[in-house]
């Protein structure tokens, strides 16, 4: 089953943040280890959520906000997408992501 990992950051430390920085060699370790074990499909890192745009329709107009959708203090900073056995195994997963030691991970199926 395929699930999408989720990962939540706080926004002002994720700005703050170098592209490279926390990308060193765990969060490398952790895609060599998944892609080995054949589970990780595909992820990224997003850009902050200030350079976000939500879209919503009313009526036949398209209305654009710039910026994430919710006002909170953690956002979604990325995301990996995982084939796995089971939920038990989706959660292992996660719980190897290093991003777990700053922010948090949701883990969430697909619709199929």
């Amino acid at each position: 089953m395929r699930y999408m990992l989720m990962v939540y950051m706080d926004q002002e430390e994720f700005v703050a943040m170098d592209p490279g920085e926390g990308a060193g060699t765990e969060p490398m370790s952790w895609d060599r280890e998944m892609e080995a074990r054949g589970v990780r499909r595909s992820g990224s890192l997003l850009r902050p959520a200030a350079d976000a745009t939500t879209v919503r329709v009313s009526g036949e107009e398209v209305l654009l906000t710039d910026g994430p959708f919710a006002e909170a203090k953690e956002q979604i900073a990325g995301y990996e997408v995982v084939e796995c056995e089971d939920l038990d195994e989706a959660i292992e997963v996660a719980s190897k992501h290093p991003a777990t030691r700053f922010g948090a991970i949701e883990v969430r199926p697909f619709w199929e």
